[in-house]
């Protein structure tokens, strides 16, 4: 007996040794891991496309053996497959051997038939144009829709007989029982007028690119020109050829010239096209257009140019006479959504608005009236999900739980009944069946790998789990892994703020470490959400094998704690932003646990421009800065963004130049490297040249890359790689192994 309990503490030892040597033996991430391996990427649920009878749904399932993707049903109350509708292997065109590699699906109202894309190429942030298929389920036959040329944004009618699409800045439809294809508009030119889609900054910034819609009945079409006639040119020079190629495209800067816009309505039946009412304003945005109930009446949303008043037009879609239902204005700003909802009884919608404070829903009735507030609290709904009318069930994500978190609740339009149908601590998206029995809930956490499940949207009751990512998991479990911690910290003036922060697994709290804090800081935005981090937190876990903490913090102007908190930077863009993160900079080089003369700071796009900020304004807090595809004057960024947050530079000058980093070269301290990409159509590659000229002109030495051809993300493939190791040895050289002070 007493030789088995020694040998039994033996085997405790022992075994106590080996997971103490299985834990020491935990793998570094590396850069390759991250940006050239995949090693750490998330699977998910692609391509789903719910049926009509809502008890079935439809994705995208890969053939490996045939390297296709076959379009499989699943019933949605199992979660299991029921039968494969099209074999990938099956979409041959006609004179070709090989079966098209298509990019995305869409059905036919009467799933009769789907709309396939391939050599999808993309052209700014989210237009592409394409080549679409037509398949036909019956007949299994597939008909190339045009020969013209490559289409955008290809679309079925609601009634399944044709399909519109642009191509070279005009407007077209084919006729499916025929493909007889009749070009609806003949104006179109590049650089000058676009028909049935969107001009360059209204893609950017009122996130749309198609422009055009159906109406409910299939019979006419809804469509946007834009006049950019008068629309100052970019010139963007494109490098590779013996000579460089010039790229000249429209993009209006702040206080410059906009495109003139309209809204016109072609009837397919009659040919005929009526230009709709939008008042004698000519300096006008029109955001959103969108069908009601009715297929005559189209609603129209305008905006003044500094978008601080919101009107919802009611236009009748044969005559083009139009009237204002519904004014809001705002002393600051009108953030555009895709919440307005019309009900298929024809006598109310849906609108949301910050009127009160907080983003929540309202119910009108046709004329504008309101007929009462359905959501209140001191907590925003971040999106409205739709509304179940034959249930009086209303469903959106909003932030009651925390800023940092994403749920889904329902409510009935008279605002009872109220009901929180996700649970787990984190972030939340949803995809919701056309009937609103069910949904896929997207879900993560800071600490959590993504996972995909099946819900009933009664009461979110779990179906089955899709993926949990547990490969991820497993991989994870082999590598040296910090955990995201959250805190938050009060400045001088009582501003409570929220923030993150990852250390590196071996931590102590009885020594010092350098610091990098990672700032986006822009209107409506937030680094710090309960989420699963993506690419860059993957690069702060490898900071954190390096001894460094990594920080961020969401400043003033950021998103999800309400108008107050979020447009108190109004027409001082940059001002109360950047003293947020010197004085979260002052709290952190407080803690007993952080060398305070290494603190570093790093942002891409409005984060970087806030880390030319920093290190110009901060008075030496940082020691060094990253900045990637800064703005530095925001002059030389376009009208919609820039204005709804400062006004016009003739109207607001000193907002514009007391917080341009162009004009505190001279203070620069610590070190900097200024990174961007010449091809960059958003933040032009001006700024940095201009940010590099203050800088030698105020005698500053600093170190700078360019990336040729580059866009606004300076990234994919091995350009990630390249960017995050050259700043990793920056890091290393200038912030972690800078000598250590007070030691």
């Amino acid at each position: 007996m007493h030789i088995r309990l020694k040998s039994n503490l033996l085997a405790a030892v022992l075994l106590c040794f080996a997971f103490v040597a299985q834990a020491q033996q935990k793998k570094d991430i590396t850069l390759e891991d991250i940006y050239q391996k995949g090693t750490f990427r998330a699977k998910s649920v692609y391509g789903v496309n719910w049926m009509s009878d809502g008890r079935y749904y439809s994705s995208q399932v890969p053939d490996e053996k045939n390297r296709v993707y076959d379009i499989v049903k699943y019933d949605v109350t199992t979660g299991q497959p029921v039968n494969t509708i099209i074999e990938g292997e099956n979409l041959v065109p006609a004179g070709s051997s090989a079966p098209i590699q298509y990019d995305d699906y869409t059905f036919s109202s009467d799933e009769q038939k789907v709309l396939f894309s391939t050599e999808t190429e993309p052209i700014y942030r989210r237009s592409s144009k394409a080549e679409f298929y037509i398949y036909d389920i019956p007949t299994k036959k597939l008909t190339k829709l045009s020969s013209g040329g490559k289409q955008m944004y290809a679309t079925f009618s609601p009634d399944a007989k044709r399909v519109a699409f642009a191509r070279e800045n005009n407007m077209f439809v084919t006729d499916l029982s025929n493909m007889q294809e009749t070009q609806i508009t003949t104006d179109g030119k590049f650089n000058s007028i676009i028909n049935g889609y969107a001009d360059w900054v209204y893609e950017e910034e009122f996130s749309f690119a198609q422009g055009f819609h159906w109406s409910p009945d299939g019979k006419k079409i809804a469509f946007y020109t834009f006049n950019e006639t008068n629309v100052p040119e970019y010139n963007m020079q494109m490098w590779g050829d013996l000579y460089p190629q010039d790229y000249k495209f429209k993009y209006p800067k702040a206080g410059e010239a906009n495109s003139a816009v309209k809204v016109s309505v072609y009837d397919v039946n009659n040919g005929k096209t009526v230009k709709m009412d939008t008042g004698n304003e000519a300096d006008i945005y029109i955001p959103r257009i969108k069908w009601t109930n009715d297929a005559n009446l189209l609603s129209i949303q305008k905006m003044t140019r500094l978008q601080n008043t919101l009107e919802i037009l009611h236009a009748n879609a044969t005559t083009g006479k139009a009237n204002v239902v519904l004014k809001e204005t705002d002393k600051a700003y009108i953030d555009v959504t895709d919440d307005l909802t019309y009900l298929k009884d024809g006598k109310y919608f849906i609108h949301s608005s910050e009127v009160k404070g907080y983003n929540h829903l309202y119910l009108y009735n046709m004329n504008g009236k309101l007929v009462r507030q359905i959501t209140a609290g001191n907590w925003e709904v971040s999106e409205f999900v739709g509304y179940d009318e034959k249930n009086d069930r209303l469903y959106y994500m909003s932030t009651e739980v925390s800023p940092l978190d994403r749920h889904l609740y329902s409510i009935s339009s008279k605002g009872k009944k109220k009901q929180r149908l996700t649970h787990k601590e984190g972030t939340h998206r949803v995809n919701m069946s056309n009937d609103f029995k069910y949904y896929l809930d997207y879900y993560s956490a800071a600490n959590t790998v993504p996972t995909v499940s099946l819900h009933t949207a009664k009461d979110g009751k779990l179906i089955k789990l899709l993926e949990d990512n547990s490969q991820l998991k497993n991989t994870l479990a082999q590598f040296d892994v910090a955990k995201q911690e959250f805190f938050s910290m009060n400045t001088p003036d009582g501003t409570k703020l929220n923030g993150w922060m990852i250390k590196p697994t071996d931590f102590d709290p009885n020594k010092k470490y350098p610091v990098l804090m990672f700032v986006y800081g822009g209107p409506g935005s937030q680094t710090v959400t309960n989420s699963w981090g993506g690419s860059n937190y993957l690069w702060h876990q490898v900071l954190a094998d390096k001894g460094v903490i990594v920080v961020s913090v969401d400043n003033r102007g950021t998103g999800a704690r309400g108008a107050e908190f979020k447009k108190v930077t109004y027409a001082n863009l940059g001002k109360y932003e950047i003293e947020d993160q010197i004085e979260a900079a002052k709290w952190l080089g407080k803690q007993p646990y952080i060398d305070k003369d290494r603190i570093g700071i790093w942002g891409h796009s409005f984060g970087g421009y806030m880390t030319l900020l920093g290190l110009t304004k901060g008075d030496g807090v940082f020691a060094a800065g990253i900045s990637v595809a800064p703005v530095t004057n925001w002059r030389f960024y376009d009208t919609i963004y820039t204005e709804r947050f400062l006004k016009t530079p003739q109207e607001n000058a000193a907002g514009y130049d007391d917080n341009s980093p162009l004009n505190f070269a001279d203070q620069l301290q610590g070190e900097l490297l200024l990174i961007h990409g010449t091809g960059d159509d958003n933040v032009h590659f001006q700024n940095a040249v201009a940010m590099q000229d203050a800088l030698i002109s105020a005698n500053k030495q600093f170190e700078s890359f360019y990336y040729p051809n580059r866009n606004h993300s300076v990234g994919g493939g091995i350009t990630s790689l390249h960017r995050f190791k050259m700043m990793t040895d920056f890091l290393e050289r200038k912030l972690i192994n800078k000598k250590e002070v007070n030691q």
